[in-house]
């Protein structure tokens, strides 16, 4: 049968489902027309990340900028450096020589400049000319971040950024200018206060968080004025407490990985209700920028002194006028002591009240009024909360014993002075030298027969390991003085008896000292 003119069976049922296609769209008013089908988008159902909107929205009209004007010469904010570490408007050259912080930046050749506000720091003079009108000459030299703690108009800020000015002037959220006036400033905290010449208005305000109740981990937002960028809103969480980056006496930093960079001193921290916990007052960074790194005042030590300030425009604190240090594991073992706390005194202040009361070199205070002293900076910042004029009980260990004293504490603010070094001859010429061979060390009578001068120390011994350096002498071991080899001699004996493993020598050099625990060989 031919089959020329016929379809094809493949031909009709192709023509009849096309047609029947067509049909359906017709009458169901989609245009006839074939499209190709494709797969759904991607879409993943997860937790949705926290949002700081609410927060932001509520606290940024209480966050200003503040800006300095002094007749002092602008600071460069291009140190040319690899490396720079900024804070509290203390320069490095002001840390100890054998501080590890710079020891580390003079090995990679870092350069230290002034306060993270990115102008000058580490200078606390004190101007006559505050706010008011601002004369031709002056020039801005500053510029940090700040917040209002009252509806009246008190701004807080860090003192590095306000302390060379003269004219200030503060900066709201919605760019309205307003002159200011310094109420008071803390250089030991690294606070300052302004207040706002405005009197017919009312300011948003934000109030202190309690950061005992903050926790390594916890969100928190940072509000400030970075490279004077106003309203610039950061956010983190909590990377550390009870920081010491060697700024002060009161160290206690929080610390944040919130991008916080020049500009933002003085600027606040937040916890997710929207009150202070911190005020951003240094960064660590090896570009000058922000690497996550940052420190900030805690509010319960903010709290305090912005209320001395507003109060009378200065704070004061309590004061005992004894050199101290912490007493390590060494330490503790060559005084017979079980844990290694409290504050070990190198030396009272002549006519302190802690001298006065009749605290001695080498005594351990182990508690202030029944609170336990944790280290050297826990008895620092407790001895300052307790105000000038207070007399409180200070528990030492001395002797093997416990004991406690009466002391009647001094006013830092008037009576602190630094007591007066006394040169020590660099190359000490003895009259004879005699070698400790157990310790590692020659020593010889010292020339004002006071101790003894170390001659020669072995670079492979444990004092060598401690610091101990030819030239510097030898005042007491285990707070016994010591003229003489045969004098360390008796001491180490009468420990050795006493089932010591290691024993204290206080060491002076440069007019000051400070105690080391060298072992003590048994046998």
């Amino acid at each position: 049968m031919s089959t020329i003119g016929r379809p094809s069976l493949k031909t009709v049922l192709k023509t009849s489902t096309v047609a029947g296609l067509a049909a359906v769209m017709l009458s169901t008013g989609i245009p006839a027309q074939i499209t190709s089908s494709f797969a759904a988008p991607v879409a993943v159902t997860a937790p949705q990340a926290p949002s700081f909107a609410d927060v932001v929205s509520a606290v940024s009209p209480a966050v200003v900028s503040v800006r300095v004007q002094s007749d002092a010469q602008p600071v460069s904010d291009d140190s040319g450096s690899n490396f720079s570490f900024n804070f509290g408007g203390r320069g490095f050259d002001e840390l100890p020589d054998d501080h590890p912080l710079k020891r580390f930046f003079k090995e990679f050749g870092g350069q230290m400049p002034g306060g993270p506000n990115g102008g000058p720091g580490g200078r606390n003079q004190d101007r006559a000319d505050r706010g008011g009108p601002r004369p031709h000459h002056l020039r801005p030299t500053a510029q940090g971040s700040g917040f209002f703690i009252s509806e009246d108009g008190y701004v807080v800020t860090n003192n590095h950024v306000v302390s060379d000015g003269q004219a200030f002037t503060v900066v709201l959220n919605d760019g309205t200018e307003l002159d200011a006036k310094l109420v008071g400033k803390d250089s030991r905290t690294d606070l300052a206060v302004l207040k706002v010449d405005a009197t017919s208005r009312k300011f948003t305000y934000v109030d202190f968080a309690d950061d005992a109740k903050v926790r390594v981990g916890d969100w928190v937002v940072a509000v400030g004025n970075p490279f004077g960028l106003g309203g610039t809103v950061t956010a983190g969480i909590v990377s550390a407490r009870g920081r010491d980056i060697g700024s002060g006496p009161y160290d206690d930093y929080i610390q944040v990985d919130a991008a916080v960079n020049r500009g933002n001193s003085g600027g606040p921290t937040f916890n997710l209700e929207g009150k202070v916990v911190g005020i951003n007052t240094a960064i660590f960074s090896p570009s000058g920028g922000n690497v996550g790194i940052a420190f900030a005042i805690p509010a319960s030590t903010a709290k305090d002194v912005i209320a001395d300030l507003m109060k009378d425009g200065k704070v004061e604190r309590g004061w005992l006028g004894v050199q101290i240090q912490p007493v390590t594991q060494d330490i503790a073992d060559s005084l017979g002591l079980k844990d290694a706390s409290g504050a070990l005194v190198v030396a009272p202040q002549e006519g302190s009240p802690g001298q006065k009361a009749g605290i001695k070199q080498g005594d351990i205070i182990r508690s202030v009024n029944g609170q336990p002293i944790k280290d050297a900076r826990d008895l620092a910042r407790r001895v300052a909360a307790f105000g000038p004029n207070t007399k409180v009980d200070v528990d030492l260990w001395r002797d093997g014993k416990e004991q406690t004293l009466p002391v009647m504490l001094g006013n830092m603010a008037s009576d602190e002075a630094a007591s007066a070094d006394t040169e020590q001859p660099d190359d000490p010429a003895p009259a004879s030298e005699q070698a400790l061979a157990s310790l590692g060390i020659t020593v010889a009578p010292a020339e004002d027969g006071s101790g003894l001068a170390v001659t020669d120390v072995d670079p492979d011994s444990e004092a060598a390991a401690r610091g101990l350096k030819n030239g510097e002498k030898i005042l007491s071991v285990n707070n016994k003085k010591v003229e003489s080899a045969a004098d360390v001699g008796k001491v180490l004996d009468q420990a050795k008896k006493d089932g010591r493993t290691r024993a204290l020598f206080q060491v002076e050099a440069n007019g000051s000292s400070r105690f080391v625990a060298l072992p003590i060989e048994q046998g």
